[in-house]
């Protein structure tokens, strides 16, 4: 019994500095990733209007005129589990990207809705209508609230704690109070 509690600790102490490593080798891939105009052999659009053009470029006429008379809604709708798993997967929306990385950068962070906003978008291209895209961040901001909303509503609070600061600890000493010299 010794002998096998002995040999699960030296185990997990042995794995503790490669668990960090693995961190640091992941953090290192990923600011790689998002550097990157081409990954496995697929272009990766800069941002939201390249990704526009690479969409009119990937796409040809027939599919193009399918999906143009479709309404907004249906072509999101019908077309996030094909054309939006494709834009997903060769783009690497959730590994990080460059075009991720823009695309967090005008407040779109789930891949999911990244994917929706560019559907949406490329419709409206092909159908000649103003893209709008201030007012469709809005809308994917508010509906991203709106979820947060219910998962809070829905959610139980499992540990709460409070802590008092000594003010006295707090002023003059150069820190917040949570790392005191």
């Amino acid at each position: 019994m010794k002998i096998t509690a002995l040999s699960i600790l030296l185990v997990w102490l042995v794995s503790l500095p490669v668990g960090a490593q693995q961190t640091d080798s992941e953090e290192a891939k990923y600011e790689w990733r998002i550097r990157q105009e081409v990954l496995y052999g697929v272009y990766i659009p800069r941002d939201l209007n390249d990704a526009l053009v690479q969409l009119h470029k990937l796409t040809d006429a027939a599919s193009k005129a399918k999906f143009k008379a479709m309404s907004e809604d249906d072509a999101v709708h019908k077309l996030f589990f094909s054309l939006g798993r494709w834009m997903t997967h060769n783009w690497s929306l959730y590994e990080g990207s460059r075009l991720s990385v823009s695309l967090q950068q005008m407040g779109i962070h789930h891949p999911d809705d990244m994917v929706r906003v560019m559907i949406r978008l490329f419709h409206r291209s092909l159908n000649g209508k103003p893209l709008e895209i201030e007012a469709l961040l809005k809308q994917v901001k508010e509906e991203e609230e709106k979820r947060k909303q219910e998962r809070l509503k829905k959610g139980q609070i499992l540990y709460q704690e409070t802590r008092k600061v000594d003010p006295a600890k707090r002023e003059g000493n150069g820190n917040d109070g949570r790392n005191p010299r």
